[in-house]
């Protein structure tokens, strides 16, 4: 699920201030402490080859982020692609993976420890 941060509902709007406001934009019910990531990938990066031997070789953290600048595609557990754009607001359910069209830079908040095990695997993958 993504949105333009254009698109979401304005709450405030007060002089030299406005908040904006997505409800119900995932859910982190049952999850711990939350990390905040930081990304720089440049085009043609894929990251599925690197996600093999997870569960059903797909990233199993939940995200919720931003896309600073770029264009990602985002395949899910049942196929479904879904392109995020610069500007997107976005949440990744567990059960994904990415591959980078345009370089991107983007802010991740996810469940630290899910995700650690995912950068604990790449790291494996890569020899680290």
């Amino acid at each position: 699920m993504h949105i333009k941060t254009i698109d979401v509902p304005i709450k405030v709007n007060a002089p030299g201030a406005v908040a904006r406001q997505q409800t119900n934009f995932g859910d982190a019910t049952a999850y711990g402490k939350i990390g905040a990531e930081h990304f720089k990938m440049d085009a043609g990066t894929d990251i599925a080859p690197l996600l093999k031997g997870l569960e059903n070789d797909l990233c199993q953290a939940p995200h919720w982020g931003y896309l600073i600048k770029g264009d990602l595609t985002v395949t899910y557990t049942d196929g479904a692609k879904e392109d995020t754009h610069a500007g997107d607001m976005f949440y990744w359910p567990p059960g994904h993976t990415i591959k980078v069209n345009k370089d991107a830079e983007f802010l991740l908040f996810s469940p630290q420890h899910e995700h650690t095990i995912v950068f604990d695997h790449i790291n494996s993958k890569l020899g680290g």
